[in-house]
């Protein structure tokens, strides 16, 4: 299981913008600012996203790479993918593909997939056998 993860993004404030619009309908719905001055290893303003006290989704101000990373992020139902699709296309998301099965996964598999602003991949995704479904 991962604990977190970094993306590097072109505009920094644009992403945080995008990010707090969309993370929350997942149930991703606290930020945190880190400034990384007295650590370590040299993470200098991170902004941060994450849900029960737990931050695992990082922001960076840097050279973008879009073409390096994809994330699926865990919806809870079919709606949930929806919503969060629609709220990512509003927020300045492009679409990759519409929600719905992806049979070629499984028919239980439900998803729809974007690119952020800076033209990374996102993907929501609904496991109807992930839930009991």
């Amino acid at each position: 299981m991962l604990d977190h993860i970094f993306l590097t993004v072109n505009d920094i404030d644009r992403s945080i913008a995008f990010y707090a619009k969309v993370l929350p309908i997942l149930g991703v719905t606290n930020r945190l600012d880190y400034d990384g001055k007295d650590g370590p290893a040299g993470h200098p303003d991170l902004k941060g996203f994450g849900t029960n006290g737990r931050m695992f989704f990082w922001l960076r101000q840097g050279a973008a790479a879009p073409g390096t990373v994809h994330i699926g992020f865990v919806a809870d139902s079919e709606a949930m993918v929806n919503e969060a699709h629609a709220a990512a296309l509003v927020a300045g998301a492009t679409e990759i593909h519409p929600p719905g099965p992806q049979l070629h996964y499984d028919p239980r598999y439900y998803a729809a997939q974007v690119r952020d602003p800076d033209g990374y991949s996102l993907e929501f995704v609904y496991k109807s056998w992930q839930h009991g479904s």
